[in-house]
């Protein structure tokens, strides 16, 4: 078995949601979010820029670089577009307030912090905060502006399961047949026993690991097939995403405990896509983006073959996602139609068991519970979210009245580092936008 390399790592833990911290030069704490700031580095100015700034294949995905590459990745990866379509956009309108930046809240060790400052901290790439459908705060830092897409890494989970839901709703896929029903090619793996239910509510039970520092986990032959990170010369492992599906092993009982593991959402993908006859990026042209009266195309990082990533591949704007989250808080309805029925809101919602949710052992997250590939609070606002690594989400909070949608480019990719701090501001912003008079 060959050592993993420290750039490989780093590859993993960022498109797949590893528990590493990307680190930087010779092991010294991460730079903070100004000294970061692409512009501020210098990152791929000039015609040519300077070989000591240029972000690359071999590199994008080492911080500090993602701080320009996590805004970048069509220049850099191969990718599936999903087109806005031809109506026109939705409206989003302004109603932005000056006071929120000096908005200040406790965190758990008593100290304070403004929401200017919570930002800096997690190294926000943007955020925009819609309430009662308003933009109340809208802003962008390096890379990102408005009009360009981010990556959205395990956000993207939350629009494939929002879509194998919508189809469940509709009659054509049944969520207690079993995955080799829809896909016999996996009739073989850990998968062909579990239902279509316990994919998407990740209560599979496969041999697959997710442990960066183990050079045996199955993670690093997922993430080589997938071509997410280099081969090396006497590889022999599968070639595509698709291929190791279909190695993945059983490991125990299915339905018994939430583990989150990324594979999962491909499958969900694979039946999806097997049951319609159509992409993940058709299928959400088709059925959410052309619908939402989006501002921008988005897109979808694919490997070799073509295959889409499902697991965390989406590319969007800011506005558009924060679109999305204003849909599901209005249960569904936006932009004068109902998007998603009602049913599947009302599901995610409700969300899934918080027993089996509390094996999984996730600090930042008392009592949450995982539905339909969404992660819900089951708090009194009734908060839910689709969230992805390095700081990426949609955070609903249906009584609050509010939206957040961020991006980021945090050093640490698991959002157990940015939770303690980002939770409470998202939570005190919305006290304090309840007691604003309508």
């Amino acid at each position: 078995m060959k050592r993993t390399t420290r750039w490989q790592r780093n590859c993993l833990s960022l498109l797949l949601g590893g528990l590493l911290a990307g680190q930087a030069i010779a092991g010294q704490p991460p730079l903070d979010a100004h000294a970061s700031d692409p512009t501020v580095m210098g990152w791929m100015q000039g015609f040519p820029p300077a070989a000591d700034k240029q972000v690359n294949g071999n590199n994008y995905l080492l911080f500090p670089r993602t701080r320009w590459s996590f805004s970048h990745i069509r220049e850099l990866l191969p990718t599936a577009n999903v087109g806005r379509g031809a109506g026109a956009v939705s409206s989003l309108p302004d109603a932005r307030r000056d006071d929120i930046d000096d908005l200040q809240f406790q965190l758990a060790d008593g100290s304070n912090m403004t929401w200017a400052q919570s930002l800096a901290a997690n190294y926000t790439d943007g955020i925009v905060v819609l309430h009662r459908g308003q933009v109340v705060y809208e802003h962008y830092f390096g890379a990102l502006q408005a009009d360009r897409p981010h990556m959205a890494f395990s956000v993207t989970k939350s629009f494939i399961g929002t879509l194998a839901a919508m189809l469940i709703a509709e009659g054509t896929l049944d969520e207690q047949a079993l995955v080799s029903s829809y896909v016999p090619e996996l009739k073989d793996s850990g998968f062909g026993n579990a239902t279509v239910r316990q994919v998407m509510d990740m209560t599979t039970a496969i041999r697959y690991s997710e442990t960066y520092s183990d050079p045996t986990a199955e993670i690093w032959e997922y993430s080589r097939a997938g071509n997410l990170i280099p081969r090396p010369a006497d590889y022999a492992g599968a070639t595509s995403l698709y291929g190791f599906l279909q190695k993945v092993q059983p490991e125990g009982q299915h339905g018994e405990v939430f583990a989150y593991k990324t594979v999962n959402s491909d499958v969900l993908a694979w039946i999806v896509q097997r049951v319609t006859g159509s992409s993940f990026a058709e299928l959400l042209q088709q059925r959410i983006w052309s619908k939402l009266g989006a501002e921008q195309d988005a897109y979808i990082v694919v490997d070799q073959i073509g295959t889409q990533f499902a697991g965390g591949g989406l590319n969007a704007s800011l506005r558009d996602m924060a679109r999305f989250g204003e849909t599901l808080r209005n249960n569904g309805r936006f932009n004068g139609q109902q998007i998603v029925p009602e049913a599947v809101v009302a599901d995610i919602r409700n969300g899934g068991d918080p027993a089996k949710f509390a094996a999984a052992g996730y600090a930042t997250l008392p009592n949450w519970s995982y539905r339909n590939m969404w992660w819900v609070s089951n708090n009194a606002h009734g908060v839910f979210a689709a969230r992805g690594i390095h700081g990426q989400t949609i955070y609903v909070d249906p009584k609050a009245e509010m939206v957040i949608a961020r991006f980021a480019s945090n050093p640490v990719a698991a959002n157990g580092a940015n939770d303690p701090i980002s939770l409470p501001a998202y939570s005190a912003l919305a006290q304090f936008l309840m007691s604003q008079p309508q």
